[in-house]
């Protein structure tokens, strides 16, 4: 699998769970408190940037799950 299929997923994952909690990309922001702006999360969402750890773990944070469901998504080989 290519880098950018699995940061699409990974993206992909992150919009649907902050769809799910009737999120805006501005609420997540919000709740993640930090240096972090709505650009960002939309590259990250569109697969378009490779998110730290950190920031993965901040995402989880904000959505309210852990990290391992935040990349619980199907690779497909």
């Amino acid at each position: 699998m290519e880098k950018s299929d699995l940061l699409e997923l990974l993206g992909k994952r992150i919009k649907e769970l902050r769809l799910e909690r009737g999120m805006s990309q501005v609420d997540l922001v919000a709740k993640m408190q930090g240096n972090i702006d709505t650009t960002n999360i939309s590259r990250i969402e569109a697969g378009r940037t490779n998110p730290t750890v950190y920031s993965l773990y901040r995402l989880s944070e904000a959505l309210e799950i852990s990290m391992s469901e935040l990349v619980n998504f199907d690779i497909k080989k």
